[in-house]
């Protein structure tokens, strides 16, 4: 059950599964993203598994603290120190980390920040915070550029229609080669616009934040057992900025998700979930 938990001064929305005497799978998702895109039979297999699994409402997403549009009353160092916050509301020591997109730097941050309550990281569908040598990586494919540089009307987050159309149209440019099942994802997209605050804040603010205490960070400090799970279809983080981050991190291992794009489809969940749980051993 969601449930809202007091962190750091404010109200975050977390759900959990499983037993909590099982190693602890902390799940953190990307920009502008609610707990709803870790999908709920992803995190069933996980628990199913013998894991304890935590998904959250990043702020100004789903049903966890809300500012006005345009107006964030945090930091991205609030985003990278909100998922150790949890812990502490769980009470729980250590977890396994697990970040996607933004989610993947926010981990990466949170693993050198805080290693003694890291068991092990795994980096999906992102690109390193920092390299020890200038890397010349590739940027997003064509269609990302040309989407992004169209002169299009906002859209109207206040009508559901529309922003659920808006999202799946967005949604479909980030996916790799499988079939797109849309109304599978209508369905998903429906109920998270339905238990989110205030869904203009969300596509809003996670966009403007100021970056906060931004440290100068080293990614061979990361001493934890680290796995980089990738799409090799990503259009917006190229397969090549996966190989960049495992080469950073000593012992890291690189898993390519043949067909996958920037996204964790269940397509692929039967080579993820066995990973995840590979490496969440006690």
């Amino acid at each position: 059950m969601e449930q809202l938990l007091k962190v750091r001064g404010v109200e975050l929305c977390v759900e959990t599964f499983g037993t909590k005497d099982d190693p602890a799978i902390l799940l953190i998702h990307g920009a502008s993203a609610s707990m709803d895109f870790w999908e709920t039979p992803f995190c069933e297999r996980l628990a199913a598994a013998g894991r304890f699994v935590i998904r959250y409402d990043h702020r100004d997403t789903g049903r966890s603290v809300s500012y006005e549009p345009g107006k964030p009353q945090y930091t991205a160092a609030d985003l990278r120190e909100d998922p150790i916050g949890i812990l502490d509301a769980l009470h729980l020591g250590r977890a396994n980390i697990v970040g996607l997109s933004m989610g993947g730097g926010i981990s990466q941050a949170l693993v050198l920040d805080h290693p003694d309550r890291v068991a092990s990281a795994t980096f999906i569908a992102t690109s390193p915070i920092a390299t020890s040598t200038p890397v010349d990586l590739p940027p997003m494919a064509a269609h990302l550029q040309e989407a992004f540089a169209a002169d299009q009307p906002p859209t109207d987050w206040s009508d559901p229609d529309a922003a659920l159309d808006a999202f799946i149209q967005e949604e479909q440019l980030y996916a790799g080669t499988f079939p797109y099942d849309e109304p599978a994802r209508r369905e998903l997209v429906a109920r998270m616009i339905a238990r989110t605050t205030d869904l203009a804040s969300a596509m809003t603010n996670p966009w403007i934040l100021d970056d906060g205490d931004s440290k100068d960070r080293d990614l061979a400090g990361i001493a934890v057992p680290t796995l980089v799970m990738h799409g090799t279809e990503d259009p917006m983080f190229r397969p090549a900025h996966a190989e960049a981050l495992a080469r950073e991190i000593p012992g890291a291992r690189l898993v390519l998700l043949e067909g996958a794009g920037h996204e964790l489809p269940q397509q692929v969940w039967d080579q993820a979930i066995p990973e995840l749980v590979g490496i969440s051993r006690r």
